[in-house]
């Protein structure tokens, strides 16, 4: 009928101290630890609040050699941008190399081709002999790296480093390369070549003038410039715009250029501007990570700078499919109104054609499919094919679709299968949470033609503040659930014996969800009523009388009532005075909330379910057989979700006047999770009831079928109904204008679809054992903040 929360979690005793002394010290010790806590939290947080106002980039020894060997207008035989000369001698490494300091090993490639780029740019200009010594002696001591298959190669390097090769014979550099080698070389590039060409697709086009630095002559420059953006340069990439610089001279080209070096001094990162991709990845992983409610106001901001630029039209978003998908499902989620259309450029046939779709690039095609899931309108058929291409190259685990992704593939391959298996409405917050946390990558290094790095993307600052709030709030739950324990007790449930005792798994769906501190008035409130809706939907299956039922309903109409001579029986007693104890006390604290006391509100909410309880069971003593709408009618209440959902509406923030109370909208929002959520256990618990001979809409569908219709397709039938129900409950969540009820009130219901999905759904990937497992780690596990850095740095 409601929830099956099957599984018990053990609930530790408390530990009485042995002595006074030992209770003091215990107490200081706690008190301590909180403060250090606090201060830690503050920290971190004035650091990521920081990086809101800045994009901090590395800067690429790649590019900026190439800008070092544009020569000057005025004299070909100086260098335009003698700085960037300068910054190439001031910054090579101990061992020779240039590149990022502290590399992967698996990077090795990538200092190979900003080496031999920095020492042809010192060769040209005849400077730094020196320098270009040891940079050749570290170029022939790794030179193996390049047959390494497990390198990370920068995006074009078959293309790019035989260029370099050529370029530096004809400037006269004896390379210590066999003629076998640099066959192999000059072989690779050109059945590269070969198959592009072949092929002559728009894509390998757009590849070609990204690397046309690696293409000099033979490359058709003026063709080149119709990717040139209106901040002129070629894919935001400075070493493709020096190129075209140099080649054509392009004043748009020249401003780039000199804008890039403006900001950041002698030298020039390898991909700029990045700042909207980066500060929605900022957004992006606050959000996964579960503190993003510590940054609400910067959030805001962010948020609204990107609606902006997404009216207006910007470059930076729409040109990037990455940043494209990025951008619409935040804006989305978060209550913008943004329109899927531009989806239509990045199509399946239109994708392959673009960069990064010839480049392969999962990431890219994760974002597209993340997008993808985000349907609130019926007309939204872009985003459905895109689903189904999307999901169906990241199935393609083995397959080339991840050979250039912007980031380490390790870590593409844990979020391509996060995303696969966990859907985002079957993510509960604090699972999320909890999983980014064990996956993240606080050093992450991304690649494009040369490494990069960006503390806006990911640094220790966000696990850090992650880790500790997670504890912090955890330790609250702790004690939360060890008040609710003495409740159950207290109240005599646990005498019931005909009742379940799902107290963990009830709380659960509600620290999973209402995690922060604040919101514990709404925690305890999910998490009674859950118990209670337990209790009660097993009073009218099994543990009760036909008089014992209409007892319950009396008693719940008249409300103030003489106990002990109004009760039926004992059972009826304990349920009534729990029942009615719990919503004496959410309206108590719902004055503080609301200003007023909503006791009646959730007494209505109570009634309307244990009125369609005992009609269920009226059908079942009476062999009834409904028809499927005048089941669903009195089935979606019946589900037991209203005294969970609603009462918490009260406890959240937001006033709730009487008048959105009874409004249209709300019911709309109560009825489509509900019967989202009464379909989705049909469909999995059919078999069972139907044994038990208990009223199910699959079952009424197949009898109302009169054989018309086998099991299989009225259960695909109640999957698209499913589905429709989830994208409408949605839709009304996310709907801004013309809506009364509040954004974190609308909240609640989409909270609860995916505490749904987790319980109902049999293929999500968890078994009874793992979702005890992932109850426990929510409520009782604190996270380990030094486990999880020493995991993320021995991660390859």
């Amino acid at each position: 009928m409601k929830l099956s929360m099957s599984l018990s979690i053990h609930i530790p005793p408390l530990v009485c101290s042995s002595s006074t002394s030992d209770t003091l010290m215990t107490a200081s010790n706690v008190k301590k630890k909180k403060h250090t806590t606090a201060l830690c939290l503050e920290e971190s947080k004035e650091r990521i609040t920081k990086m809101f106002n800045k994009v901090e980039l590395s800067v690429s020894s790649y590019d900026t050699a190439w800008v070092a060997m544009v020569p000057s207008t005025a004299n070909p035989h100086a260098p335009f941008f003698p700085q960037c000369l300068n910054w190439l001698l001031d910054n090579q490494h101990f061992d020779g190399s240039w590149g990022l300091p502290s590399r992967d090993p698996s990077f090795m490639n990538d200092a190979l081709l900003s080496t031999f780029a920095s020492v042809l740019a010192l060769k040209k200009w005849g400077i730094g002999e020196d320098q270009i010594n040891k940079g050749l002696q570290f170029i022939n001591s790794n030179f193996a790296s390049i047959k390494d298959e497990n390198q990370q190669p920068p995006i074009g390097f078959d293309l790019l480093f035989p260029c370099l090769i050529q370029y530096g014979q004809n400037l006269g550099i004896n390379f210590p390369i066999s003629a076998t080698s640099l066959e192999a070389i000059i072989h690779k590039r050109d059945t590269e070549l070969r198959r592009g060409s072949q092929s002559n697709s728009k894509g390998w086009q757009a590849y070609l003038a990204y690397v046309s630095e690696g293409l000099q002559k033979s490359q058709d420059w003026e063709a080149v410039l119709k990717y040139q953006r209106k901040n002129g340069s070629l894919f935001n990439s400075p070493a493709t715009t020096a190129a075209a610089f140099y080649q054509l001279k392009n004043a748009d080209c020249l401003n780039y250029l000199q804008s890039v070096l403006e900001k950041f001094g002698n030298a020039v990162p390898t991909i700029y501007p990045l700042d909207i991709y980066a500060r929605l990845c900022m957004v992006d992983n606050l959000e996964r990570l579960g503190i993003n409610h510590h940054f609400e106001e910067e959030i805001r901001s962010v948020l609204d700078e990107t609606y902006r630029y997404w009216q207006q039209g910007v470059e930076d978003i729409f040109l990037d499919p990455t940043s494209c998908a990025m951008a619409f499902r935040i804006l989305r989620l978060n209550g913008y109104d943004v329109s899927s259309d531009p989806f239509y450029q990045y199509s399946e046939d239109n994708f392959s054609d673009s960069l990064k779709g010839y480049l392969k690039d999962s990431g890219a095609i994760l974002e597209l499919y993340k997008a993808s899931q985000v349907i609130v309108h019926p007309d939204e058929s872009i985003l459905v094919r895109q689903n189904a291409w999307t999901r169906h190259l990241l199935k393609q685990q083995s397959s080339h679709y991840q050979l250039y992704a912007d980031k380490l593939h390790s870590y593409v391959d844990k979020e391509v299968n996060e995303a696969l298996t966990f859907p985002f409405y079957a993510n509960l917050e604090r699972i999320l949470n909890m999983r980014s946390m064990k996956h993240y990558n606080v050093e992450e290094t991304r690649i494009l033609k040369s490494s990069y790095r960006c503390e806006n993307l990911a640094n220790q600052e966000f696990l850090k503040l992650a880790a500790e709030d997670f504890n912090i709030c955890q330790s609250i739950q702790k004690e939360e659930l060890k008040e609710l324990a003495r409740w159950v007790t207290e109240s005599k449930l646990d005498k019931l014996e005909f009742a379940r005792q799902k107290l963990a798994y009830c709380y659960f769906s509600a620290a999973a969800n209402l995690f922060v501190p604040e919101l514990s008035d709404a925690r305890i409130s999910w998490a009674k009523n859950g118990v209670l809706t337990t209790v009660v939907d097993d009073f009218y299956d099994v543990g009760s009388t036909e008089e014992e039922q209409l007892n319950l309903i009396q008693l719940m109409e008249e409300w103030v009532v003489d106990i002990d001579s109004a009760c039926y029986s004992e059972n009826v007693k304990i349920i009534f005075c729990a029942l009615r104890s719990t919503i004496q006390e959410i309206g108590e604290r719902s004055v503080k909330w609301q200003g007023r006391n909503v006791e009646g509100s959730i007494i209505k909410i109570w009634l309307s379910l244990i009125r369609s309880m005992f009609k269920e069971a009226n059908w079942l003593k009476t062999k009834a057989v409904p028809t499927l709408d005048e089941y669903m009618q009195n089935a979606y209440v019946s589900f037991a979700l209203g005294p969970i959902v609603l009462p918490p509406l009260f406890l959240v923030g937001p006033k709730l006047s009487g008048e959105a109370v009874e409004t249209q909208e709300l019911h709309c929002l109560f009825e489509t999770m509900s019967t989202y959520g009464r379909l989705l256990n049909d469909i999995n618990t059919y078999e069972r009831e139907s044994a038990e001979g208990k009223l199910n809409a699959l079952g009424l569908r197949l009898i109302h079928g009169n054989g018309a219709i086998t099991t299989e397709d009225a259960t695909k039938e109640m999957k698209v109904i499913i589905e429709d129900k989830r994208r409408e409950l949605l839709r009304l969540v996310l709907k801004e204008k013309g809506s009364v009820v509040p954004r974190e009130s609308k909240e609640l219901f989409w909270k609860m679809i995916k505490v749904l999905h987790l319980f109902y759904l049999k293929d999500d990937g968890f078994t009874s054992l793992e979702l005890h497992s992932t109850v426990n780690a929510v409520i009782n596990e604190p996270v380990d903040l030094r486990e999880l850095l020493r995991d993320a740095s021995q991660k390859p």
